[in-house]
């Protein structure tokens, strides 16, 4: 039901964007389709939704047909729409194939394989993401896979891991994640993703029963997340729990502290998932009756076939126990078209245990050819310097025999006119360096009025505090913000305002409305502060506003910790204790 919305919304968004594009006469010449692509591509990295809109404006009008096609795909996927341009895809695969252009043909494979997982065919989606991961690092070396490169490989190798767990191939999945995880650390990964990776591959561990490796996994999870209220906070407390009642504690407080997720649960399958989690303890410990109630519930409420299928399994059980035949049977008809899963299966499994054994084969042999070459070129340079060497001992000995040769005469006047060379020499060679001495302090000089230039900006007039506080979206933000009838307390949980926290438009215009007042105080802050980063300068278009921590944090939905460690990161930067806005009204006075 939820991709069929996603697929009306869709098509819908196309026809609304049709109606607004220009006749096919005024069509552009290609070097501007080019950077117009090139724009959506860098906005698809940070903002898909808005990347899909500025590429379905200018869609029609495009001339790379192959990119657009590509870029298409992916913010198809990133916006949870369907694939529905598999064909124009996959003549985009064969294209980058064709040509040099590595990042986008493994992008190209990459999204081909999500197409394919969509429509349920694993072993080539696994293909396809392996070939993806193959490219990038056959044609970049190390340390160009950072950034968007190392992005993109830690979503793929995050694809892989996930494809063999839904396979439940934990030792492989186990592996992809691992490689996925130390490309989330060679880029400025959100610490939820790192969190989640984490979490994954401590559930491939403890799904394998290793319980020690899992626990540390988990743990690690905990300690990179930044803000405890998220679901994924809450699935790492549920697997400690879980874990720790494996190891053999006491059952009650992981039961404790699964009654308190469960009624933090923020949606149904949440609340499913922490049930599944409660009644496998209570069937452990032989508490049928109980553990009948949470795994009914997940039975008649999931909509995850793995998890129907593990509660159907202990339902049945629990009513051959408990003499409800009429109920065992119900749970058991379901469990049927099961009953040969783990014989259909094993020829996909089997088949995409080799692909994860050929690529891993295909990767040690690249890097042991890889460096076998470095090894080639470090012994032929070594073996050209000694040569050298060899050549240059060979004519200096020469040189020096002929010198020993001469009578002491010619020695004399040869040693004279090379004193005067070398004198004239040292004159040229000092007359040459205080040249360029002058050259350097005037460049120095030059330099130092520039800079002091750009510092010394002289505040427009016409742009003050009161003027900003004016703007449409300042207004909207100081009105919300200091409404009698819905005060913003401290005391409550900054989820709870959710209704008044800023979307990407609103944070857009007021970023405009900021640049447009204060756009010389920013500047100037850029060039003094190089390492103030793009949420520094957004808690300070916030703080001129009179805004105080908790009012920012539930405008941003961040925590109030996180709020008050970017206050703390900002008076380091700029050395001063005092509130934000009154250091900025310094710069501005001074």
């Amino acid at each position: 039901m939820r991709a069929q919305v996603h697929r009306i919304g869709f098509w819908m968004l196309m026809v609304l964007l049709a109606a607004c594009h220009r006749p096919a006469e005024t069509r552009r010449d290609t070097s501007i389709q080019s950077s117009e692509l090139l724009a959506v591509d860098s906005l698809l990295w940070t903002q898909p939704d808005s990347a899909l809109t500025c590429l379905m404006a200018c869609y029609d009008t495009i001339g790379d047909r192959h990119y657009a096609n590509l870029l298409l795909a992916e913010l198809l996927y990133k916006n949870d729409y369907e694939q529905t341009n598999r064909a124009e895809l996959q003549a985009a695969v064969a294209y980058y194939d064709s040509v040099s252009d590595p990042f986008l043909a493994a992008r190209a494979h990459y999204i081909n394989g999500v197409g394919y997982y969509e429509r349920d065919s694993v072993v080539p989606a696994c293909e396809e993401y392996l070939k993806a991961v193959e490219i990038m690092e056959e044609h970049f070396t190390e340390k160009e896979l950072v950034g968007q490169k190392a992005k993109f490989m830690a979503l793929a190798y995050t694809h892989l891991c996930g494809l063999f767990s839904d396979q439940y191939l934990h030792e492989q999945a186990i592996y992809f994640g691992k490689q996925s995880l130390s490309y989330y650390y060679r880029y400025d990964a959100e610490s939820w993703n790192v969190a989640w990776i984490l979490n994954e591959i401590g559930s491939q561990y403890e799904m394998k029963k290793g319980l020690d490796s899992a626990m540390g996994y988990y743990q690690k999870g905990m300690a990179v997340l930044l803000d405890t209220n998220t679901i994924i906070f809450r699935d790492l407390k549920t697997h400690i729990a879980f874990n720790s009642y494996k190891q053999g504690a006491n059952p009650l407080p992981s039961l404790s502290t699964l009654y308190d997720l469960l009624k933090q649960a923020e949606s149904k399958r949440e609340e499913l998932s922490r049930r599944l989690i409660i009644g496998a303890i209570y069937f452990d410990e032989a508490q049928y009756d109980s553990a009948f109630l949470y795994l009914d519930k997940v039975y008649n409420g999931t909509s995850s076939i793995g998890s129907k299928k593990q509660a159907a399994e202990w339902l049945v059980e629990i009513c051959d126990k408990t003499n409800r035949d009429l109920e065992a049977q119900q749970y058991a008809h379901y469990l049927v078209p099961f009953a040969n899963f783990d014989e259909i299966q094993g020829h996909v499994k089997s088949q995409l245990t080799d692909l994860c054994v050929a690529h891993e084969q295909k990767r040690n042999e690249f890097f042991h050819q890889k460096a076998s070459k470095e090894k080639i070129k470090k012994t032929g340079i070594v073996i050209t310097l000694l040569l050298a060497i060899l050549v240059i001992c060979s004519i200096l000995y020469h040189f020096f025999s002929k010198r020993k040769s001469r009578s002491l005469r010619d020695q004399k006047e040869m040693a004279e006119k090379q004193l005067m060379e070398e004198r004239q020499a040292h004159r040229i060679q000092q007359a040459a360096l205080g040249g360029r001495l002058k050259q350097k302090n005037k460049a120095l000089k030059d330099i130092k009025t520039s800079k002091e230039n750009v510092l010394s900006i002289i505040i427009p007039e016409h742009q003050t505090k009161g003027k900003y506080d004016d703007e449409t979206i300042c207004k909207h933000i100081i009105m919300i913000c200091n409404d009698e009838n819905n005060p913003i307390k401290s005391t409550v949980p900054v989820s709870a305002y959710a209704d008044l926290a800023l979307n990407d438009r609103q944070k857009s215009e007021l970023k405009a409305a900021a640049v447009k007042h204060y756009g010389y105080l920013f500047e100037k802050l850029k060039i003094q502060y190089p390492e103030l980063k793009e949420k520094d300068l957004f808690y300070c278009y916030l703080s001129l506003l009179g805004l105080n921590n908790t009012q920012i944090a539930v405008l941003l939905q961040n925590a109030l910790n996180t709020i008050w460690d970017r206050e703390q990161r900002l008076k380091r930067i700029f050395g001063k204790n005092d509130s934000v806005v009154v250091i900025l009204n310094d710069f501005l006075i001074y």
